[in-house]
């Protein structure tokens, strides 16, 4: 490791804290429908959609506040057709304009198209196809970035439920999914990401719609360059912890990501919101100390995971490592990892910059890559896998970082006080049994999703017919065997089931058995964990506030952040430690 990967990891975080504050002050006072600077020139927009929407008012005017289940029926409700809608368009789009390729329906398979329309409407962005191969520019604007606003506004609204949960006390309402939606695209989303794609542009990553370039190369060879309006899908795409780039390569690509300063700013993007709500959150429940702890026990987490993966990176492969010790100075195996594993990443970047984009896009629910993770020593390629295992709660999507962790926190201080043989409590909350059962439930569900599916996928004999497209176990569709080919497909799993959408690589995820087990991971992910949190934060709100004790547990200085921390590794750990030994550990302990 470097001085100067180093001190760019540190450039990176800095500009993560000295964001958090402000922008999560902003927040809060957006998703809580006070002025802001923006409010004069914005707020006629605001009404004027909910009064084409429909939404109920008020007494005071404003949209009507919900309960728990009918802010859950709405968000079931526009999820279910926003899917159908981003369906219809894939499978419709050679009727569509902006197509100069001429996609068609058969380019977009039915299997394909329902994997890709759930994908995108639940922030994960698994992407089973080439996207400039695949959709049209309609497709790409009207649909996937459509729905990369939507997902993660959707993500933002939830998060600010279960935060007014928190809040509240000796009500029944936890606010308006229609105006949550509403507000958190028109005042945060759209403004900023109007900004960045601006700034992209100005670096090089193109913006057009033009028909494909075809070339000659130096070499005399016929070449076809995509291009697209790819600086509008970018800036969203990072900010709202999408992940689905507009090229196969994702942030690899040079019209996605041209420069070092365009590296540093996507990774920026992937934490912004994120590390911003864990303020908002400490605001809005009038104790920011509170905020700042579930900072430092985020930060804990990021620090290690790139600590790790960027140790094992620099290291390099222990086999090519040792033939290099016991060769020649000028042998292949020795300049192969002189400077690091540097297999599967863009010279442009190198070893630091990879394993810290690996690991922020993996913290956050983000899933794009600037390199690729199948080429990672074991080691290093755990890490991300790890991150995703852990819950996406390491600063995590947009939204779903926070409400993630704030599920863990209770299950902390629960444990707490099961330890000392009081009830628990969380900011004047009491934790009883309903809280805990809703947490365990959607924690217990996630993990049934990856380890089935992968199970399934690793050993069964299902496939029989050339309808689902595979000769025999899925295992046969990765490009690798043994505990790599198995460490393919767990993060697959884990992937789509923990909202990410980042890829292992090597695996053919374009077939039937693929296109439905992970659409409905990310289905299960997505939904059975929001239901479980929106029940917590109905119970919490209609909750009398307990005043502070002598001994009561106080949940914002190091004790809890160490418990807290504690209580997420031993979660992860316990749940995924024996599928690990059979992928990345063996994998390591083989080389």
């Amino acid at each position: 490791m470097t001085s100067n990967g180093w001190l760019q990891i540190a450039i990176f975080f800095a500009l993560v804290v000295a964001c958090t504050k402000p922008l999560g002050i902003f927040i809060a006072n957006v998703m809580e429908g006070r002025g802001t600077w923006l409010s004069p020139v914005l707020r006629p927009f605001e009404n004027l959609i909910y009064k084409l929407c429909g939404v109920r008012r008020g007494d005071d005017g404003l949209p009507a506040e919900q309960t728990w289940t009918r802010y859950a029926a709405s968000l079931l409700a526009f999820s279910a057709f926003s899917t159908l809608l981003l369906y219809a368009m894939q499978r419709l789009q050679i009727l569509l304009p902006f197509n100069p390729r001429g996609f068609s329906a058969n380019t977009v398979s039915p299997d394909l198209a329902f994997n890709t329309a759930v994908s995108f409407n639940t922030n994960t962005n698994w992407q089973n196809y080439v996207p400039e191969t695949t959709l049209s520019y309609f497709v790409q604007m009207a649909g996937l970035t459509v729905h990369n606003f939507l997902s993660a506004a959707a993500g933002l609204g939830i998060a600010m439920a279960l935060v007014r949960g928190f809040a509240r006390h000796s009500v029944q309402t936890i606010g308006n999914f229609w105006a949550d939606l509403t507000r958190a695209t028109l005042y945060i989303l759209l403004p900023l990401s109007f900004v960045i794609a601006l700034v992209l542009c100005s670096q090089g990553v193109i913006q057009n719609l033009n028909a494909y370039t075809a070339v000659t190369t130096l070499e005399g060879v016929k070449q076809t360059i995509a291009q697209g309006p790819v600086a509008s899908q970018e800036a969203i795409k990072m900010l709202g912890t999408n992940g689905g780039g507009f090229f196969n390569a994702n942030s690899a690509h040079p019209f996605e990501n041209p420069t070092a300063f365009t590296n540093l700013l996507e990774m920026f993007l992937i934490f912004l919101i994120p590390a911003a709500l864990t303020y908002t959150f400490g605001k809005m429940v009038r104790d920011t100390r509170q905020g700042w702890a579930l900072f430092a026990a985020m930060t804990i987490l990021w620090f290690a995971g790139t600590l790790t993966a960027y140790h094992f990176e620099q290291q390099g492969t222990p086999a090519l490592r040792k033939a290099g010790i016991e060769m020649t100075a000028t042998s292949t195996a020795a300049s192969a990892q002189s400077g690091g594993n540097m297999e599967g990443k863009e010279t442009r970047f190198g070893i630091a910059n990879t394993a810290l984009f690996a690991t922020v896009t993996t913290d956050a629910s983000c899933g794009a890559i600037n390199g690729w993770h199948d080429s990672f020593t074991p080691l290093g390629g755990l890490v991300p896998l790890f991150n995703i295992q852990l819950g996406e709660v390491v600063f995590g999507g947009v939204g779903a970082g926070l409400y993630g962790m704030l599920m863990f926190a209770i299950l902390a201080v629960f444990i707490a006080g099961l330890m000392v043989g009081r009830t628990p409590e969380y900011l004047g909350k009491k934790i009883e049994k309903k809280e805990v059962k809703m947490a365990m439930i959607a924690m217990l569900v996630l993990a049934a999703s990856i380890l089935f599916f992968a199970g399934a996928s690793s050993v069964a004999e299902f496939a029989k017919n050339s309808y689902w497209n595979t000769p025999g176990p899925a295992a046969a569709n990765t490009n690798n065997p043994g505990a790599h080919g198995l460490s393919e497909i767990l993060y697959a799993f884990t992937s789509a089931t923990g909202n990410n959408g980042s890829a292992f690589g090597g695996l053919n995820g374009n077939t039937v058995w693929y296109n439905l087990t992970l659409g409905f991971a990310m289905l299960i992910g997505r939904f059975m964990m929001l239901l479980p949190l929106l029940a917590i934060a109905g119970s919490l709100a209609g909750k009398k506030q307990i005043p502070v004790s002598a001994g009561t547990f106080p949940t914002h200085g190091p004790l809890f952040v160490s418990l807290l921390v504690g209580v997420v590794v031993i979660v992860g750990a316990l749940t995924y430690f024996p599928a690990l030994s059979l992928g990345p550990i063996v994998e390591h302990l083989m080389l």
